[in-house]
């Protein structure tokens, strides 16, 4: 807790007062480009493993159809 009673002091001896706000929205934007960008990311690795799994699924039918294995 003491850090950051000491960096703020420090942002604001080098920003001032009028600044820090607008800083303060830059890094909130920041921040949700951030987490947009994090899911969007998660989503395409997700549908990735899912059209991955598909491909695997119809490989291995085909393959077993193709060697002439009877179930």
């Amino acid at each position: 807790m003491q850090e950051m009673i000491v960096i703020f002091l420090i942002v604001l001896l080098l920003f001032g007062a009028k600044k820090i706000p607008e800083l303060a929205r830059g890094v909130g934007k920041g921040m949700g480009e951030f987490k947009k960008a994090k899911t969007e990311f998660e989503r395409e690795i997700k549908e990735g493993e899912k059209e991955g799994e598909k491909d695997w699924d119809r490989h291995s039918d085909s393959s077993e159809k193709a060697s002439g294995s009877k179930d």
